[in-house]
């Protein structure tokens, strides 16, 4: 994929509008369409790596930034999917940091108590 099929690479770049939040050397923060909660920030590398699952030095260094930014955002989720069936819809490693509050009416897909 080249970095102007990519709306991530094209943030990125500055090719595209996005409200940033924190640049790192090898990641940016910014603020998703739609978070789902107040403060809710995506953190993608600067390099395009498809998902988690494609480069683990990259996405170890996001994972590090995310966590980094999580801390001031505790407490929080840290999401990513890897693949359309894991409901992946933007295909370059993006780690969503979700805070968390009480009575925020957000509800995780496995938050039913229900094994399989």
């Amino acid at each position: 994929m080249s970095r102007t099929d990519c709306v991530f690479c094209r943030i990125v770049a500055g090719d595209a509008p996005a409200d940033i939040v924190y640049r790192w050397p090898d990641a940016v923060a910014f603020v998703p369409l739609g978070p789902v909660t107040e403060g809710h920030v995506l953190v993608v590398p600067k390099v395009h790596v498809q998902d988690a699952t494609e480069d683990p030095y990259t996405t170890g260094l996001a994972m590090s930034a995310a966590a980094e930014l999580g801390r001031t955002m505790w407490p929080c989720n840290i999401i990513t999917s890897a693949g359309e069936l894991a409901t992946q819809t933007v295909f370059h490693l993006h780690l969503h940091i979700v805070p968390r509050r009480e009575g925020d009416g957000l509800a995780l897909p496995w938050t039913t108590g229900e094994r399989r």
